[in-house]
């Protein structure tokens, strides 16, 4: 008995009487189209329950509207009261960007800025919520260490960062601070 090796292609065992032409063994013999149709919905299926990738939820502080403080100096929302005495807390205005409106509101204690919460931002989807995470403290505690809306950009959250910007100046405005 006769072995042909083409290759790793196709492996043949002839008799010894046998006649193999050339392009018998050089080519190799094409899938059914029931297999390429099978691998096509596998691959495909395999490909739709891929699940996309998530992050941890982001959690944004809210934090409820204050009280009137009981040394007289009040809360005010736009147009602050009792600025340069006492405790004042002053929200900005609603600054819409493209992924949404961002609002900031201000605690300022004899006019020292001691306290910024975003109280409006984009998290409609996953990616916004990431984004947040990061870009939210870091653009707090440079208002607070700057005492001014004169903060930088982060990096991955310019809209944010632009709206948060907008917002911190107007209640800053407010408050005569």
């Amino acid at each position: 008995m006769n072995v042909v090796d083409p290759g790793p292609l196709v492996r043949l065992t002839l008799p010894p009487c046998a006649s193999v032409t050339a392009a018998t063994i050089d080519r190799p013999r094409p899938a059914p189209p029931s297999a390429l149709f099978a691998a096509t919905v596998s691959g495909m299926v395999l490909l739709l329950s891929l699940k996309p990738h998530t992050t941890p939820q982001a959690t944004v502080a809210v934090q409820a509207p204050a009280t009137a403080p009981s040394d007289g100096s009040g809360t005010g929302t736009g147009t602050g009261t009792g600025a340069g005495a006492g405790t004042e807390t002053v929200t900005g205005d609603s600054v819409p960007t493209r992924w949404g409106p961002v609002q900031v509101r201000v605690t300022l204690d004899d006019g020292k800025l001691t306290d910024v919460t975003a109280v409006a931002c984009p998290t409609d989807n996953p990616r916004d919520q990431e984004i947040n995470s990061y870009a939210l403290p870091r653009l707090r505690a440079e208002a607070l260490q700057a005492q001014s809306a004169d903060i930088d950009t982060v990096s991955g959250a310019t809209y944010t960062s632009d709206g948060y910007r907008r917002s911190l100046q107007s209640a800053l405005d407010s408050s005569g601070g």
